[in-house]
Protein backbone atom coordinates (compact mmCIF):
# COMPACT_ATOMS: atom_id res chain seq x y z
CA UNK A 1 0.00 0.00 0.00
CA UNK A 2 2.92 2.38 0.79
CA UNK A 3 5.12 3.55 -2.17
CA UNK A 4 3.68 6.86 -2.87
CA UNK A 5 6.04 9.34 -0.08
CA UNK A 6 9.08 10.39 -2.92
CA UNK A 7 10.85 13.25 -3.82
CA UNK A 8 10.69 15.09 -7.51
CA UNK A 9 14.87 14.77 -8.43
CA UNK A 10 13.83 17.11 -11.26
CA UNK A 11 13.66 19.71 -9.18
CA UNK A 12 16.22 19.29 -6.25
CA UNK A 13 19.36 20.83 -6.26
CA UNK A 14 22.49 18.64 -6.56
CA UNK A 15 23.28 19.32 -2.66
CA UNK A 16 19.31 18.65 -2.04
CA UNK A 17 19.74 15.20 -3.53
CA UNK A 18 22.68 14.13 -2.34
CA UNK A 19 21.77 14.97 1.21
CA UNK A 20 18.45 12.59 0.24
CA UNK A 21 20.61 9.95 -0.88
CA UNK A 22 22.44 10.00 2.02
CA UNK A 23 19.46 9.64 4.48
CA UNK A 24 17.80 6.84 2.05
CA UNK A 25 21.46 4.80 2.38
CA UNK A 26 21.43 5.84 6.13
CA UNK A 27 18.10 4.34 6.72
CA UNK A 28 19.12 1.02 4.41
CA UNK A 29 23.04 0.62 6.93
CA UNK A 30 20.48 1.01 9.85
CA UNK A 31 17.98 -1.53 8.90
CA UNK A 32 21.13 -3.78 7.95
CA UNK A 33 23.03 -2.82 11.46
CA UNK A 34 19.27 -3.88 13.48
CA UNK A 35 18.33 -6.30 11.26
CA UNK A 36 20.48 -8.21 9.05
CA UNK A 37 20.53 -8.45 5.19
CA UNK A 38 16.54 -9.17 5.69
CA UNK A 39 16.33 -5.80 6.83
CA UNK A 40 17.55 -4.14 4.14
CA UNK A 41 15.12 -5.61 1.35
CA UNK A 42 12.17 -4.07 3.82
CA UNK A 43 14.16 -0.27 2.55
CA UNK A 44 11.52 2.29 1.24
CA UNK A 45 11.34 5.95 0.49
CA UNK A 46 8.15 6.69 3.00
CA UNK A 47 10.51 6.22 6.03
CA UNK A 48 13.06 8.08 4.33
CA UNK A 49 10.87 10.78 4.26
CA UNK A 50 10.31 10.60 7.80
CA UNK A 51 13.83 10.32 9.27
CA UNK A 52 14.07 13.86 6.99
CA UNK A 53 10.85 15.74 8.77
CA UNK A 54 11.91 14.27 12.24
CA UNK A 55 16.07 15.23 11.44
CA UNK A 56 14.43 19.01 10.38
CA UNK A 57 11.70 19.58 13.44
CA UNK A 58 14.13 18.17 15.96
CA UNK A 59 17.45 19.63 14.02
CA UNK A 60 19.13 16.80 14.87
CA UNK A 61 22.88 16.27 13.97
CA UNK A 62 24.28 13.33 12.01
CA UNK A 63 26.77 10.80 12.26
CA UNK A 64 28.50 10.39 8.40
CA UNK A 65 29.73 6.83 7.64
CA UNK A 66 31.16 5.84 3.82
CA UNK A 67 30.50 2.38 2.73
CA UNK A 68 30.47 -0.08 0.02
CA UNK A 69 27.29 -0.80 -1.65
CA UNK A 70 26.72 -3.93 -3.77
CA UNK A 71 24.59 -2.32 -6.01
CA UNK A 72 27.42 0.36 -6.59
CA UNK A 73 30.57 -1.35 -5.92
CA UNK A 74 32.96 1.12 -7.98
CA UNK A 75 32.52 3.74 -5.79
CA UNK A 76 32.48 4.64 -1.70
CA UNK A 77 28.49 5.51 -1.08
CA UNK A 78 27.98 7.87 2.12
CA UNK A 79 25.17 7.55 4.92
CA UNK A 80 23.60 10.13 7.56
CA UNK A 81 22.31 8.56 10.25
CA UNK A 82 21.03 9.99 13.98
CA UNK A 83 18.51 8.88 16.39
CA UNK A 84 15.47 9.67 13.47
CA UNK A 85 17.22 7.19 11.26
CA UNK A 86 17.11 4.48 13.53
CA UNK A 87 13.59 5.24 14.98
CA UNK A 88 12.29 4.88 11.02
CA UNK A 89 14.05 1.96 10.65
CA UNK A 90 12.27 0.14 13.95
CA UNK A 91 8.93 1.08 12.14
CA UNK A 92 10.08 0.35 8.65
CA UNK A 93 9.99 -3.22 10.13
CA UNK A 94 6.56 -3.15 12.00
CA UNK A 95 4.86 -1.38 8.35
CA UNK A 96 6.92 -4.54 6.25
CA UNK A 97 5.82 -7.71 8.81
CA UNK A 98 2.04 -6.79 9.10
CA UNK A 99 1.85 -5.85 5.43
CA UNK A 100 3.16 -8.83 4.83
CA UNK A 101 0.89 -11.04 7.02
CA UNK A 102 -1.65 -8.94 5.91
CA UNK A 103 -0.83 -10.70 2.25
CA UNK A 104 -0.58 -13.92 3.54
CA UNK A 105 -4.22 -13.22 5.02
CA UNK A 106 -5.04 -11.95 1.52
CA UNK A 107 -3.17 -13.99 -1.45
CA UNK A 108 -1.95 -16.75 0.57
CA UNK A 109 1.29 -16.63 -0.44
CA UNK A 110 4.13 -18.77 1.35
CA UNK A 111 7.10 -16.63 0.37
CA UNK A 112 5.85 -13.81 2.72
CA UNK A 113 4.82 -16.05 5.03
CA UNK A 114 8.10 -17.17 5.15
CA UNK A 115 9.43 -14.00 5.40
CA UNK A 116 7.22 -13.15 8.39
CA UNK A 117 8.71 -15.63 9.69
CA UNK A 118 12.46 -14.77 9.15
CA UNK A 119 11.43 -10.57 10.74
CA UNK A 120 9.51 -12.70 13.66
CA UNK A 121 12.60 -12.07 16.34
CA UNK A 122 12.74 -8.05 15.53
CA UNK A 123 8.78 -7.52 15.19
CA UNK A 124 8.80 -9.43 19.22
CA UNK A 125 12.17 -7.22 19.99
CA UNK A 126 10.75 -3.92 18.67
CA UNK A 127 7.48 -4.72 20.04
CA UNK A 128 8.90 -4.05 23.07
CA UNK A 129 10.77 -1.38 22.80
CA UNK A 130 7.59 0.80 20.56
CA UNK A 131 4.94 -1.09 22.30
CA UNK A 132 2.39 2.08 21.37
CA UNK A 133 3.11 2.03 18.17
CA UNK A 134 3.22 -1.41 17.16
CA UNK A 135 -0.36 -1.46 19.07
CA UNK A 136 -1.51 1.08 16.87
CA UNK A 137 -0.36 -0.76 13.51
CA UNK A 138 -2.27 -4.21 14.63
CA UNK A 139 -5.02 -2.28 15.40
CA UNK A 140 -5.04 -0.74 12.30
CA UNK A 141 -4.65 -3.79 10.15
CA UNK A 142 -7.89 -5.47 12.12
CA UNK A 143 -10.35 -2.69 12.05
CA UNK A 144 -9.16 -2.36 7.91
CA UNK A 145 -9.96 -5.56 7.50
CA UNK A 146 -12.81 -5.65 9.28
CA UNK A 147 -13.99 -2.32 7.30
CA UNK A 148 -13.03 -3.32 3.69
CA UNK A 149 -15.03 -6.80 4.87
CA UNK A 150 -17.94 -4.98 5.32
CA UNK A 151 -17.37 -2.87 2.08
CA UNK A 152 -16.84 0.59 3.69
CA UNK A 153 -18.25 2.94 1.35
CA UNK A 154 -17.62 6.31 3.83
CA UNK A 155 -14.09 7.71 2.04
CA UNK A 156 -13.66 9.41 5.20
CA UNK A 157 -13.91 6.74 7.41
CA UNK A 158 -11.50 3.95 5.57
CA UNK A 159 -8.81 6.41 4.32
CA UNK A 160 -9.12 8.00 7.75
CA UNK A 161 -8.22 4.47 9.55
CA UNK A 162 -4.61 4.75 7.55
CA UNK A 163 -4.16 8.51 8.67
CA UNK A 164 -4.62 7.26 12.23
CA UNK A 165 -2.46 4.49 12.22
CA UNK A 166 0.20 7.07 10.48
CA UNK A 167 -0.36 9.73 12.92
CA UNK A 168 0.81 6.81 16.12
CA UNK A 169 4.29 6.41 13.69
CA UNK A 170 4.96 9.95 13.14
CA UNK A 171 4.58 11.22 16.65
CA UNK A 172 7.83 9.91 18.19
CA UNK A 173 8.25 11.68 21.19
CA UNK A 174 4.75 12.57 22.23
CA UNK A 175 6.04 16.43 22.76
CA UNK A 176 5.07 19.89 21.54
CA UNK A 177 4.92 19.00 17.99
CA UNK A 178 2.63 15.55 18.68
CA UNK A 179 -0.50 17.37 17.88
CA UNK A 180 0.69 19.53 14.38
CA UNK A 181 2.78 15.86 13.47
CA UNK A 182 -0.57 13.87 13.61
CA UNK A 183 -2.35 16.46 11.92
CA UNK A 184 0.08 16.13 8.64
CA UNK A 185 0.65 12.36 8.88
CA UNK A 186 -3.23 12.13 9.26
CA UNK A 187 -4.00 13.46 5.53
CA UNK A 188 -0.72 12.21 4.24
CA UNK A 189 -1.97 8.75 5.95
CA UNK A 190 -5.56 9.42 3.97
CA UNK A 191 -3.27 10.29 0.36
CA UNK A 192 -1.79 7.31 0.23
CA UNK A 193 -4.17 4.95 1.15
CA UNK A 194 -7.22 7.09 -1.45
CA UNK A 195 -4.35 7.08 -3.82
CA UNK A 196 -3.50 3.41 -3.61
CA UNK A 197 -7.27 2.73 -4.04
CA UNK A 198 -7.00 5.11 -7.35
CA UNK A 199 -3.87 2.60 -9.24
CA UNK A 200 -5.63 -0.36 -8.25
CA UNK A 201 -9.43 0.60 -8.87
CA UNK A 202 -9.45 -1.07 -12.82
CA UNK A 203 -7.71 -4.04 -11.68
CA UNK A 204 -9.89 -4.12 -8.66
CA UNK A 205 -12.60 -3.92 -10.81
CA UNK A 206 -11.70 -6.69 -12.72
CA UNK A 207 -11.39 -9.28 -9.88
CA UNK A 208 -14.18 -8.01 -8.39
CA UNK A 209 -12.72 -7.10 -5.40
CA UNK A 210 -13.50 -4.50 -2.81
CA UNK A 211 -12.16 -0.84 -3.56
CA UNK A 212 -13.48 1.87 -2.02
CA UNK A 213 -14.28 4.09 -5.41
CA UNK A 214 -16.14 1.25 -6.50
CA UNK A 215 -19.65 2.17 -6.11
CA UNK A 216 -18.94 5.20 -7.54
CA UNK A 217 -20.85 5.64 -10.51
CA UNK A 218 -20.63 8.28 -12.86
CA UNK A 219 -22.28 9.70 -16.42
CA UNK A 220 -18.85 10.18 -17.55
CA UNK A 221 -15.35 9.21 -16.86
CA UNK A 222 -14.60 12.00 -16.74
CA UNK A 223 -16.23 13.74 -14.34
CA UNK A 224 -14.39 10.20 -11.71
CA UNK A 225 -11.24 11.69 -12.79
CA UNK A 226 -11.92 15.02 -11.36
CA UNK A 227 -13.59 14.34 -8.42
CA UNK A 228 -10.70 11.91 -7.62
CA UNK A 229 -8.32 14.72 -8.31
CA UNK A 230 -9.95 17.17 -6.31
CA UNK A 231 -10.23 14.48 -3.13
CA UNK A 232 -6.29 13.78 -3.21
CA UNK A 233 -5.10 17.48 -3.66
CA UNK A 234 -7.62 18.25 -0.49
CA UNK A 235 -5.28 15.64 1.20
CA UNK A 236 -2.11 17.32 0.17
CA UNK A 237 -3.47 20.67 1.05
CA UNK A 238 -4.48 19.68 4.87
CA UNK A 239 -0.85 17.85 5.11
CA UNK A 240 1.13 20.39 3.28
CA UNK A 241 -0.96 24.13 5.45
CA UNK A 242 0.06 21.14 8.83
CA UNK A 243 3.94 21.05 7.69
CA UNK A 244 3.99 24.89 7.11
CA UNK A 245 3.16 25.63 10.53
CA UNK A 246 5.96 23.40 11.76
CA UNK A 247 9.21 25.32 12.26
CA UNK A 248 10.94 23.33 10.18
CA UNK A 249 14.32 24.95 8.22
CA UNK A 250 16.92 22.58 8.14
CA UNK A 251 15.80 20.45 4.42
CA UNK A 252 13.45 22.46 3.77
CA UNK A 253 13.47 22.36 0.63
CA UNK A 254 13.70 18.14 0.31
CA UNK A 255 10.05 17.94 2.25
CA UNK A 256 8.54 20.38 0.42
CA UNK A 257 9.60 19.16 -2.79
CA UNK A 258 8.33 15.84 -1.57
CA UNK A 259 4.63 17.05 -0.17
CA UNK A 260 4.59 19.47 -3.17
CA UNK A 261 5.85 17.39 -6.29
CA UNK A 262 7.34 13.76 -5.06
CA UNK A 263 4.16 12.24 -3.95
CA UNK A 264 2.02 13.27 -7.20
CA UNK A 265 4.53 10.98 -9.18
CA UNK A 266 2.64 7.86 -9.27
CA UNK A 267 -0.91 9.84 -10.47
CA UNK A 268 1.19 11.73 -12.92
CA UNK A 269 2.44 8.27 -14.22
CA UNK A 270 -1.04 6.96 -14.07
CA UNK A 271 -2.21 9.73 -16.23
CA UNK A 272 0.39 8.96 -18.39
CA UNK A 273 0.19 5.09 -18.87
CA UNK A 274 -3.90 6.07 -19.87
CA UNK A 275 -3.30 8.45 -22.20
CA UNK A 276 -1.22 6.65 -24.36
CA UNK A 277 -3.43 3.60 -23.63
CA UNK A 278 -6.36 5.31 -24.75
CA UNK A 279 -4.32 6.98 -28.37
CA UNK A 280 -3.67 2.75 -28.67
CA UNK A 281 -7.37 2.28 -28.70
CA UNK A 282 -8.09 5.35 -31.08
CA UNK A 283 -5.21 4.31 -33.03
CA UNK A 284 -6.96 0.86 -33.55
CA UNK A 285 -10.35 2.31 -33.79
CA UNK A 286 -9.04 4.11 -37.14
Amino acid sequence: MFGYININRKELDEDSKKAYQAYYCGLCQQLKSNSGTKGQMLLNYDMTFLVVLLTGLYELEHEEAAFTCPLHPTRKQTAWINEATEYAAEMNVILAYQSLEDDWKDEKSYPKKAMMKILKKDYERISKRYPRQVAAVERYIQRLDEAEGAKEQNLDVIAGLTGEMMGDIFDWKEDEWSEELRCLSFYLGKFIYLMDAYEDLEKDQKNREYNPFTHMVCEKKEDFETFARLLLTSMMSECAKSFERLPILMHADILRNVLYSGVWSKYEYLQLKKKKLQEKKSRRGK
